[in-house]
């Protein structure tokens, strides 16, 4: 696999920003848990759109609960935010 310099040069900046001025095992480690923050964020926002998509679809809030593995309050605060993401 290639990497156009533009790509190789935009993850640089990203390792950057959570690496800061550590160096070695503690910048490389900031790195990872930064970039984890990071996917962790999407996933629970991809989560979140689909728990409204379910719920519009007729899902309750147990059922979305239970598949979820989130608290029924939780999953109603999810689908209460709907008109904000709308």
């Amino acid at each position: 696999m290639k990497y156009s310099t533009h790509e190789v040069s935009e993850a640089s900046a990203v390792m950057e920003k959570y690496r800061a001025s550590e160096g070695g095992e503690v910048g490389a480690a900031l790195v990872v848990v930064g970039l984890s923050a990071e996917r962790a964020a999407k996933e629970a926002g991809l989560r979140d759109d689909m728990i409204r998509v379910a719920h519009r679809a007729g899902a309750s809030i147990r059922q979305l609960a239970e598949a979820s593995g989130l608290g029924r309050k939780t999953v109603t605060a999810i689908v209460s935010n709907a008109s904000l993401k709308e």
